[in-house]
C-alpha cells in the first residue's frame, strides 16, 4: 500500500485539476454561498478520514483524499454549460485518476464516490460513497455562515450545529 499520498499529491499537481479548481475559483469569485475550493475538498476529505477510523472501516487515505479532491472538480461545468457538477466531475476525474496511477478496480471506487456524492441513497452506506457523501453535507456548516439567511437550502438540510 502506498501510504506518503503520491498519488494525491499527483492529482493535485495535474494541469487539468489546477486548471478546473482556477476556473471554479474565477467563477465563485462574487459567491457568497459555500465555495468549492480546495478548503472545502480537504474538509471532505478529513471529515470522511475521521469516520473511516471511527467505523473501521479500513478505506484507505489516499481513495479518501482522492475521491474528496475531485468531488466537485467539475463544479465550474455547471456554471457554465449546465453540466451537473457530479457528472461533470466524473468526467474529469477520469482522465486525472488514470494520469495519477489509480488501477481501474480504484478508477470505478473513486469515481462511483464521486457520481453518488448528491445522491441520498448513499446516506446510509458504509463504503468510499457513503463517507464521502456524508463528509461533503457535515463539512458546510450553516450555524455560523453570514449569508446562511439568504440560501436557498431548507431549514432541513441547513447545518445549524456541529455534528459528528
Amino acid at each position: 500500500m502506498n501510504t506518503d499520498m503520491q498519488r494525491v499529491n499527483s492529482i493535485c499537481s495535474h494541469p487539468l485539476w489546477k486548471s478546473c479548481v482556477s476556473k471554479i475559483r474565477d467563477l465563485e469569485r462574487e459567491r457568497i454561498f459555500c465555495c468549492h475550493d480546495t478548503s472545502h475538498f480537504l474538509d471532505v476529505a478529513r471529515i470522511a478520514w475521521i469516520e473511516n477510523l471511527e467505523k473501521r472501516l479500513a478505506i484507505s487515505r489516499e481513495m479518501i483524499y482522492a475521491a474528496a479532491m475531485l468531488h466537485d472538480i467539475g463544479r465550474h461545468l455547471q456554471y457554465m454549460q449546465g453540466v451537473p457538477h457530479d457528472e461533470g466531475s466524473v468526467s474529469i476525474a477520469s482522465d486525472i485518476l488514470k494520469d495519477s496511477g489509480f488501477d481501474e478496480k480504484e478508477q470505478a471506487e473513486i469515481l462511483s464516490a464521486i457520481r453518488m456524492h448528491r445522491n441520498p441513497d448513499a446516506a446510509s452506506r458504509d463504503d468510499l460513497a457513503g463517507i464521502i457523501y456524508r463528509a461533503d453535507k457535515k463539512s458546510r456548516i450553516c450555524a455560523f455562515c453570514s449569508a446562511s439567511d439568504k440560501c436557498n437550502w431548507p431549514e432541513s438540510k441547513k447545518n445549524m450545529k456541529i455534528t459528528v
